[in-house]
């Protein structure tokens, strides 16, 4: 089988093509990335040598590269992560998100359904074969109230309706609504995850943890929009993997599947319980005894994000019942070993950010990246 993964060279896409491709030695992995800012061979760097695996260097909004791209190499699955993810970023440039979000996921349904069907009688060439899995996020759903009811079923749903609020959920949710639109359209074979926050090795350093541990490292305050209290639920990216793995081989065609970590945080007790952790991890590599944690003057509130939704959280029943998975990793454990990598990777943000992140990062907080 060959699989296209795009996005593969992002955070949560590396993690799933270093999956795919050590798992199954079998598979012809190509990893397609436009290596912009948040994309970085860097995180391949342990699979690019691998014999099934090849990159390819693309952008999902050129049309015409994705048709030929698809004629060329005649890709069987396609497991689509490719996308604008950061919710400031599609504040200030909205237009960019509908472009690579919307218009690429289209380029590449035309272009999956271009090579698998046949277009005598609709079927498809390679039954059980052919798949365009869509990853998307539970943001799409909206924002849930703070206050949770005693029997806990404030969550989000498969059946729960869209409700976006943010430029990037909404380009989300118009991506999920063609993929669902290519299905029943044109039978095209699809599966769509909608996840909760990830968090693990590799992330850019825009997202909030690694953003954090950046700063505590550079002896900075760690920014916390408002008042801290908006919630979120928090997966380790290497869960999410094996959850992509699972829904891949196992999920049903047509369906949407929560994937979720069952661990909800608000953002300011969040930040509390990295910091506590960043001084055990650093004091642990000193030779040192444990640290007695400064939190309250290590933290800086800002100004809250223009439609900040309260709450996320996914309810993974359905996953959990029909496919048998759960996420393996605790969230302190999973915080340990991402502070872990962090520390013992230090050069690595700098690295991997470009000029045009870095005039960003001083735009939000007044201070080079």
């Amino acid at each position: 089988m060959k699989i296209l993964i795009t996005g593969g060279a992002g955070f949560i896409g590396s993690h799933i093509v270093r999956l795919f491709a050590n798992k199954y030695p079998s598979y012809q992995i190509l990893t397609l990335d436009a290596l912009t800012y948040a994309g970085n061979l860097e995180n391949l760097a342990d699979v690019l040598a691998l014999p099934n695996h090849r990159f390819i260097k693309g952008d999902i909004t050129d049309g015409v590269f994705i048709s030929a791209l698809f004629a060329a190499e005649a890709p069987d699955a396609v497991i689509h992560l490719a996308a604008e993810s950061h919710v400031d970023r599609s504040i200030e440039d909205p237009l960019t998100f509908v472009h690579t979000n919307v218009l690429g996921t289209v380029h590449l349904l035309r272009a999956a359904r271009a090579l698998w069907q046949n277009p005598n009688d609709g079927t498809y060439a390679a039954a059980g074969r052919n798949l365009f899995y869509h990853v998307s996020t539970d943001e799409v759903y909206g924002s849930l109230p703070l206050e949770v009811p005693p029997d806990s079923s404030s969550k989000f749903t498969e059946s729960s309706p869209y409700a976006p609020h943010s430029p990037y959920s909404a380009s989300k949710a118009a991506a999920d609504h063609f993929v669902r639109a290519w299905a029943a359209t044109y039978d095209l074979p699809v599966k769509i995850s909608n996840c909760s926050n990830n968090y693990g090795p590799y992330q850019f350093p825009e997202k909030l943890i690694p953003l954090a541990l950046d700063r505590l490292r550079r002896g900075l305050k760690v920014p916390v929009y408002g008042t801290g209290k908006n919630v979120r639920d928090w997966l380790y990216v290497g869960d999410h993997a094996d959850a992509v793995d699972v829904v891949f081989h196992e999920g049903r065609e047509g369906e949407t599947y929560n994937i979720g970590g069952g661990e909800e945080w608000a953002n300011l007790e969040l930040v509390k319980v990295l910091c506590g952790v960043f001084d055990e991890v650093v004091g642990a590599r000193a030779g040192g005894s444990e640290v007695v944690v400064d939190v309250e003057g290590r933290i800086e509130f800002v100004e809250d994000r223009k439609g900040h939704d309260l709450r996320y959280a996914v309810d993974c029943g359905k996953i959990r019942g029909e496919l048998g998975w759960s996420p393996k990793v605790g969230f302190r454990e999973g915080l340990k070993k991402t502070v872990e990598w962090y520390v013992a990777n230090e050069g690595w943000p700098e690295r991997v950010t470009s000029g045009e992140y870095k005039e960003y990062y001083e735009r939000q907080y007044g201070v080079r990246g």
